[in-house]
Formats: structure tokens, C-alpha cells, sequence
């Protein structure tokens, strides 16, 4: 993370009132009142089978590195935040935001509305608006992208080269299938209604798309922060403002 737009002091305070706010998300959603119409988190995996309450967990953490990283740099001179620990905070933090924050929570947004839309019986059942809240509803599923494009706004990141990102990005999205497919082969459970919907060839073209659908959005966040930042740094892409992309020419 090169030098954010307000300073750090400033970015700072945003972020932990974002993670003050993801912390207070995932003690509410944890302490939701099991029932038996819908005992997920008492079912094989618990939550954790749940796509939308990983990325809570992510965001979470992400806002939490973003706190360290502003303490590590507020407490330093700026000549010895290039190195030690702000910098190891820094590199972690451009990463997990480029790789894991901001595609993941643009695909649970996305996908999430997409299916509401269009039949919400296929992944948000009607009864569950008598278990969790509207407002939660929304924190979880509407609020997380705003708060990744406000930190996308408030701070440059430096992007892994295409390839490199785009490979990390795919081996957690197989990760998390292959834990859909298991909970499924030991529970018989299908984490999402509309699994249990589709034929063989169905689920298979089901997640190859969810799977690849990562690709286009990866890319999405490259570009917006491209444009985010081609602006700040006065078009020239390079500079002060540490507008960093790095390219693989396997995928350019």
C-alpha cells in the first residue's frame, strides 16, 4: 500500500470504523438463533460452507491488516516505513485486497442479487427474513461492496502480476467447490437450494461458470483501480500516488 489520498492518520480512523462495523457484522451474524426450519450452522461445516459468511470472515480480516498497517505507519518516519514491518503489513495487505477482498466480495454481491432477482427461493429462502434481519440481510450481501470500493478509493495498491493474481484467485475458488462438493458427498447437504435444482450437467455448467465468473472480476477491480488512480496521479500512471500494476505477457 503506497501513500493513501487523505494520509494515514485519516485512514486510519475510516478504517476501523469499517472494522469496528465488519467486527460488530460477524458477532451478529454468529449469534443468530438457530431453528430447525433452517439449522445450517448446526449441519456438517457449520458456517463455514457458507460462501457469504467466508468473505465476512475475509473483509474482516482484510480491515484488520488495514488497521495494522496504518498504526505501522503512523507510529514510523516515512523513511523507515519502506522497510520492516509497515512494508511486510503493506505487501500483505495488496495482495490479500487484489487476490481475495475485492473479487470475492464483488462475486457475493453480484451472484447473490443476480439469483434474488430472479428467484430468491434459489439461494435466500423466504422463511430465512424470520430468522435474519433485513439489516443484516444488507451487510452482508449489499454493504461489503461500497466498503471495498471506499478502500479502493482511499489507498493505491500494488497488484500482483496478472497471471500470478489470477492463478491465486483460481486455486481458492477450486478450494471452496471442492468444500461445496464435499459437505455435499459426507452431509448430503447442498449449501445453496438452487444445487439441489439442477441436474448433473446442470451443476457442473453451475459452478464452472460461478468458477470462472472470478476471472471477469478480477480483472473489473484491475481496471477500476486503474482508473481510480490514472486520475489521482494525473494520468500518467506512474509516480507518487505508487499506481502499480504488474502484467504477465501470457495474459496481456
Amino acid at each position: 500500500m503506497a501513500t493513501p489520498r487523505f494520509g494515514w492518520k485519516s485512514c486510519l480512523c475510516v478504517h476501523a470504523a469499517v472494522f469496528t462495523w465488519y467486527v460488530f457484522t460477524l458477532w451478529r451474524n454468529c449469534s443468530l438463533e438457530i431453528t430447525a426450519k433452517h439449522p445450517g450452522a448446526q449441519t456438517y461445516g457449520g458456517r463455514w460452507k457458507y460462501l457469504t459468511f467466508i468473505n465476512l470472515v475475509m473483509q474482516t480480516v482484510f480491515f484488520g491488516i488495514c488497521v495494522l498497517t496504518d498504526l505501522a505507519h503512523v507510529a514510523v518516519s516515512v523513511k523507515s516505513a519502506r522497510g520492516g514491518l509497515p512494508a511486510l503489513l503493506s505487501q500483505i495487505g495488496d495482495f490479500y485486497f487484489s487476490v481475495l477482498a475485492f473479487p470475492v466480495a464483488t462475486f457475493v454481491f453480484s451472484s447473490f442479487w443476480v439469483l434474488y432477482s430472479y428467484d430468491r427461493e434459489l439461494v435466500y429462502p423466504k422463511f430465512i427474513d424470520q430468522i435474519i434481519p433485513t439489516w443484516l440481510n444488507h451487510a452482508l450481501h449489499t454493504i461489503i461492496l461500497p466498503l471495498i470500493l471506499l478502500q479502493m478509493y482511499l489507498q493505491p495498491h500494488k497488484y500482483p502480476s496478472r497471471l500470478k493474481g489470477i492463478l491465486s484467485l483460481a486455486l481458492f475458488s477450486v478450494v471452496y467447490l471442492a468444500w461445496v462438493l464435499w459437505v455435499h458427498h459426507i452431509s448430503g447437504i447442498w449449501v445453496y437450494p438452487i444445487m439441489a435444482r439442477l441436474s448433473s450437467t446442470g451443476l457442473t455448467l453451475f459452478l464452472g461458470v460461478a468458477a470462472f465468473s472470478m476471472v471477469p472480476l478480477y480483472l473489473l477491480g484491475e481496471k477500476l483501480y486503474q482508473v481510480m488512480w490514472r486520475a489521482a496521479d494525473g494520468g500518467g500512471g506512474k509516480g507518487g500516488s505508487g499506481v502499480i500494476i504488474g502484467h504477465s505477457s501470457l495474459l496481456t
